[in-house]
């Protein structure tokens, strides 16, 4: 195994590229784990249904039921994938004591006390979400935009708690938490007034990041959406309003989920457009086919380009990633473990890239040997970099961690009736 790695490494040697330094890179970027995939978005707060143009279909057996369910299945997670994780919590995962419970706009750090001391037990960051979905406040589909003005304190007063409980996190875990908000507010036909749920929207943001908070500890971001089930006519968080809101208001992030755009968009082309203006950027991951599905994340074409274009605008200190996806119609740990994977290999690829030659052959108006070169790249011997990455981890380095899986659901998921 360490002749085949040799061989590789000699090969990607002769295109200028170091694969220990890529594999060193690697190492130091940490991927956030969203803990949603294990229970399809449900929480612990509420029983009812998902809301707010949230939708996960699929029935496969082994779905996390309770706190202690969901973090047996996150730490098999842990131990199949290389590399550095956080772990990603929305707000209606709480957790409360027995006979124990508080509405979201009430909620505490003391509810996520035992976040994090999972994460701590595990040296891991925890970044965080307002929930804006899922609940009776809801009100004919609007949060943060709602001219009822009770409905829109209640969240804005759950926004503020939730930026105390994000610099919770980051105090307690020393790592800094990027608390993200995204809303599913908007119409489902033409409306009458686009810019009033804007004007109010804004508003509502401005009231949020009033509540004192150390932006060293605490990045917020806003998160915009094309369109959603229920909303198809306008969202009033597009990705105009988010990117202004967060170029007008300093220590504020955008998010760009690449499922949130048209599906003609690529988030590859916009990381280093904002790149050139926003010193941090953050990402949510996912795998869109045709809309906003939220699929299993695979080390598909589109994963790769997201992936070469924060290397290549050497970034990966400067954008905050997180995967975001749901899948109830096969083994959830599966999902996870393929999908982390998947971005781990994205990213070794685009470190594996001979990015400075190829902008030299641009810069030089060299088109033919720069596709010469794109070309030629394409089969070099990736697998075996990855391979060895693994075995680093103590992993293995072939398709039998799927074996893992299997005993896994045999032996714990298929005992949750």
């Amino acid at each position: 195994m360490n002749k085949m790695y040799e061989l590789a490494k000699a090969k990607y040697a002769a295109f200028g590229v170091d694969t220990e330094e890529a594999i060193k890179k690697l190492d130091n970027v940490a991927i956030s784990l969203h803990c949603w995939q294990g229970d399809d978005v449900t929480g612990f707060d509420h029983d009812g249904p998902l809301t707010g143009g949230i939708q996960t279909t699929g029935n496969y057996p082994g779905k996390a039921r309770t706190p202690e369910e969901l973090m047996a299945d996150i730490d098999k997670v842990i131990s199949l994938v290389p590399g550095k994780v956080k772990l990603n919590l929305h707000a209606c995962y709480a957790i409360f004591g027995p006979g124990e419970y508080v509405d979201r706009d009430k909620l505490e750090p003391k509810h996520f006390s035992k976040w994090v001391k999972f994460a701590k037990e595990r040296k891991i960051g925890i970044d965080f979400n307002p929930t804006f979905f899922s609940h009776p406040n809801v009100k004919d589909g609007l949060t943060l935009t709602s001219p009822d003005e009770k409905i829109r304190k209640f969240w804005i007063e759950h926004g503020k708690a939730c930026i105390r409980i994000s610099e919770y996190f980051a105090k307690e875990t020393g790592i800094p938490c990027i608390m993200n908000i995204w809303i599913p507010d908007g119409f489902k036909d033409v409306p009458a007034d686009r810019m009033g749920p804007r004007m109010r929207y804004k508003d509502s943001l401005d009231k949020i990041l009033a509540e004192p908070f150390d932006k060293n500890l605490v990045k917020p971001t806003v998160e915009s959406k094309v369109f959603g089930i229920g909303v198809e006519s306008y969202t009033a968080g597009s990705a105009e309003f988010t990117l202004s809101y967060a170029a007008t208001h300093e220590g504020v992030l955008p998010l760009m989920d690449n499922g949130h755009y048209h599906p003609t968009e690529v988030v590859s082309d916009k990381i280093p457009a904002l790149l050139c203006y926003y010193p941090e950027i953050a990402l949510h991951i996912t795998r869109g086919v045709r809309w906003d599905s939220d699929h299993v994340l695979i080390f598909d074409d589109e994963t790769k380009e997201m992936a070469k274009e924060i290397v290549r605008c050497d970034a990966l200190n400067r954008v905050y990633m997180a995967l975001d996806y749901f899948d109830a119609s096969i083994n959830r740990v599966s999902a996870w473990t393929v999908g982390v994977r998947s971005w781990e290999k994205a990213l070794l690829n685009a470190l594996l890239t001979p990015n400075e030659t190829l902008k030299k052959l641009q810069d030089e108006g060299n088109f033919t040997k720069l596709m010469v070169m794109f070309e030629e790249i394409k089969t070099l011997p990736f697998g075996e970099i990855w391979a060895e990455y693994l075995r680093r981890h103590g992993l293995a380095d072939d398709i039998s961690w799927f074996d893992e899986i299997q005993k896994y659901e045999k032996e714990v998921q298929s005992k949750r009736v």
